[in-house]
């Protein structure tokens, strides 16, 4: 049977390097275009959803909140006032040490875990396996993929193989 280890800890590691992939590709593309890397920072789908600072910000912290409510391990705490590209770079590096310390042993029994989330103002109730696949990992999803789109929308050569990443 598939570990809620498994099924947490190296995915959230694997969207964070396509992440840092896609800061790479920011950095490459402002070079070529003669730009400053950091103004893609502030870019927006649309106006009334998150920068792409705030899709890292918020997948970010989905990965470590998730990992926080389903252990009990304390997560580190960002101050969410990222406005670089390095600045992000650091982000991504502090989540990933992170989830380096959380081992297939720390997650055992963490799929009957109750855990309690607020959302719009309702307390919701999951065990821990129903809110990692239900709530956890689409939460990420969606922000990976809103940061994906941001940079595609902005002329970034970025595809469906970047946002899949490394097969290796």
């Amino acid at each position: 049977m598939p570990s809620m280890y498994r099924f947490s800890v190296p995915v959230f590691q694997r969207g964070l390097a396509n992440l840092s992939t896609y800061l790479d590709k920011i950095e490459a593309y402002a070079a070529e275009k003669g730009t400053d890397p950091n103004e893609l920072v502030s870019a927006r789908l649309i106006d009334d959803m998150l920068p792409l600072s705030g899709q890292f910000q918020r997948a970010t912290d989905s990965a470590k909140l998730a990992i926080a409510r389903l252990t009990g391990i304390d997560a580190p705490r960002f101050e969410d006032n990222e406005t670089t590209v390095a600045e992000l770079r650091e982000r991504l590096k502090k989540t990933q040490d992170f989830l380096t310390m959380v081992t297939p042993e720390t997650m055992e029994g963490t799929e009957s875990r109750e855990v309690t989330i607020s959302l719009g103002g309702n307390k919701t109730v999951f065990s821990g396996e129903d809110y990692l696949a239900s709530f956890a990992l689409p939460n990420f999803f969606f922000h990976v993929t809103t940061a994906h789109d941001i940079l595609r929308s902005r002329g970034l050569p970025v595809g469906k193989m970047t946002y899949l990443g490394s097969f290796s």
